[in-house]
């Protein structure tokens, strides 16, 4: 079994590191399981010093010059060449028992792909009940949060991988394809529950409560407009880190 790790990452110099390591030290716990993997990192035409950190650790860079989530995890999908992706975001740590499960996942070969619920430490209580109300859909629905999802080479081949018309909310399109394309096949779309995936709470801290709501209301009501152009997605693509 071959795993491909890929990373995007737009100016993340301040916590690609931290990243990258969490990966060593989850691959070396569990190096006895006898697969081979990569670590990919898509540099999203990032202004500052990311791609010389991927670089000095090891990993394969890919340029990726369009500014878009999708578009860059693509990137990375196209150079990789393991059986199974796993797209992590720069400002997200693997733990090694999440990365025990997804293995286990793997290796028993009766899943597409999963997608983990995420924890953020340090949230004020309206952001703590927002995670709380995603974690329920995503758990209820089977749909991926963009910070991890996993899934088998040739599924996300044959699905067209992310959508390139949307600048964000991808990761729901892919998991919906997914599970179409698992349940023919007996594959199952998992969301993994027991090791929550510790992802960065920066957005809590950059953007305001009216900022983070207006968002999140723009893209319930009006979410086709809101989408399709990243003008309308500030939260994620003014630069700020």
């Amino acid at each position: 079994m071959y795993l491909s790790i890929i990373i995007p990452a737009f100016n993340e110099e301040r916590l690609i590191i931290r990243c990258l390591q969490s990966i060593a030290t989850s691959l070396a716990a569990h190096s006895s399981h006898g697969f081979t993997s990569e670590i990919i990192v898509v540099d999203n035409n990032s202004t500052d010093n990311t791609a010389n950190l991927a670089r000095e650790t090891g990993a394969h860079v890919v340029f990726e010059p369009i500014n878009q989530i999708g578009r860059a995890r693509n990137a990375g999908a196209a150079a990789a060449t393991g059986d199974w992706l796993l797209f992590l975001d720069a400002d997200s740590v693997l733990n090694p028992e999440l990365f025990a499960d997804i293995v286990r996942l793997m290796e028993e070969g009766n899943s597409v792909g999963c997608g983990s619920t995420i924890c953020m430490h340090g949230l004020p209580w309206w952001a703590t009940l927002t995670l709380q109300l995603w974690t329920s859909t995503s758990i209820l629905f089977r749909l991926a949060s963009g910070a991890l999802i996993v899934c088998r080479h040739d599924a996300f081949r044959d699905v067209g991988g992310f959508n390139q018309t949307v600048y964000a909310a991808e990761e729901i399109g892919l998991s919906v394809a997914l599970k179409q394309w698992g349940k023919p096949r007996g594959l199952h779309f998992v969301i993994l529950r027991t090791h929550p995936l510790e992802t960065s709470a920066r957005k809590v801290v950059l953007y305001s409560p009216r900022e983070i709501a207006g968002q999140i209301l723009r893209v319930i009501f009006l979410p086709r407009q809101t989408l399709q152009d990243k003008k309308h997605l500030s939260v994620w693509y003014d630069g700020r880190r």
